[in-house]
């Protein structure tokens, strides 16, 4: 890490263990999302990290990013996605919205006034995203808005939706894209799932009844929304990975602790052959892991557009992620299973990161598209 990434990380560190650690155990249990501390992160600079400071953004680059990421993650992986998710929705207004759009909308979200929520995914297509439903008509001054979207993080606590809405005929070329803001009529929120993990980041359902949003909230042309949308991807599956590496540390982290002070045969568990050579391979994984998300941040940063790389990050760090969250239960034995200690939430937290932002059979199949194209 250079200097920067030391002082970020350090900050965090300190900021973590002092307003999130205390909570987190009692926040997760009950569901609770603390809109204060997503708001001091944001006043700190950690809400816009990659977006311009024309906009308030920080100017940074994902390298720097991702190491954010993945410090916060180690105290909650909620906190984290939240800022992962709202910064995506961030890069898709920079990249692709009008300057009245960046003007509107950037500002708040970098400061972390306000969170941004991304919404493709629908019950009926999750991974064949392009065949959503919900629909967009033209009407006088804007459009229509009539549908659904499944699976959305930060709903209800979110302010600023991104949207993927059919305009057009079947397939890709019929998607669009639109801001559409909370609390606008015909904008209404569905159940909020119960779910394994991420529990204190609400998931919710959100609806769509005759919702007029205005022309100017189109984002780039109609038509254009499929790819809007795959422009955030490749950014998300990077940020995805470096949350499943702030798991993995943690679990790490806590599994050596646990075996140095577990006696048993009148000695620490940590001297048998058995959890050594366990916890070397979760230590040697998580480094493999760590520089495929720093590799594939870096092309970012230097303007590629490695999909690739960052479908092989994510793949990577999340089965990691899962597998050593896994191994940290076993380390810890039947007090693992129970939430006296971090690693029975931390496996839980671990399992989602294998599904969001594009499944990692998913993730496999844009690999395999990648190498026949190379050959």
């Amino acid at each position: 890490m250079n200097e920067l990434q030391k002082e970020l990380t350090s900050q965090l560190q300190k900021f973590c263990q002092s307003k999130i650690e205390p909570h987190i155990e009692h926040d997760d249990a009950n569901e609770n999302f603390r809109m204060e501390i997503f708001q001091e992160l944001g006043a700190l600079g950690f809400c816009g990290m990659t977006i311009s400071d024309q906009y308030g953004g920080a100017g940074l680059g994902y390298s720097d990013f991702c190491i954010a990421l993945e410090e916060i993650a180690k105290h909650s992986p909620s906190y984290a996605v939240t800022i992962s998710v709202s910064t995506m929705v961030q890069g898709i207004i920079e990249k692709f919205g009008n300057e009245d759009q960046k003007q509107k909308y950037l500002p708040a979200l970098t400061s972390g006034q306000v969170i941004g929520a991304f919404c493709l995914s629908e019950s009926g297509s999750g991974s064949d995203a392009k065949a959503l439903k919900t629909t967009a008509k033209r009407t006088e001054g804007g459009y229509i808005l009539n549908g659904s979207k499944m699976w959305i993080t930060s709903a209800g606590i979110a302010k600023t939706y991104v949207v993927m809405a059919r305009t057009g005929g079947e397939g890709a070329g019929g998607v669009s894209a639109f801001i559409v803001e909370d609390g606008i009529e015909g904008f209404s929120y569905g159940k909020k799932e119960k779910k394994m993990g991420w529990k204190v980041s609400p998931t919710r359902e959100i609806l769509f009844q005759n919702c007029f949003v205005p022309e100017e909230n189109l984002i780039k042309a109609e038509g254009e929304g499929f790819k809007v949308a795959l422009g955030g991807l490749d950014a998300g599956r990077v940020t995805i990975g470096s949350i499943a590496n702030g798991i993995s540390a943690r679990a790490l982290s806590e599994s050596v602790r646990y075996s140095l002070e577990r006696q048993q045969f009148d000695q620490p568990i940590f001297n048998f052959q058995g959890l050594q050579f366990m916890m070397a391979d979760m230590a040697t994984e998580l480094e493999a892991a760590r520089l495929l998300v720093e590799k594939a941040a870096s092309l970012l940063d230097a303007g590629e557009v490695p999909s690739k790389l960052c479908s092989m990050a994510k793949l990577k760090a999340t089965d990691v992620c899962m597998k050593v969250t896994t191994d940290a239960v076993q380390i810890h034995g039947g007090v693992g299973y129970t939430a006296e200690y971090p690693v029975e939430r931390l496996m839980r937290d671990a399992k989602v990161l294998q599904i969001v932002e594009g499944t990692n059979q998913i993730q496999r199949v844009v690999i395999a598209r990648h190498l026949k194209k190379e050959n």
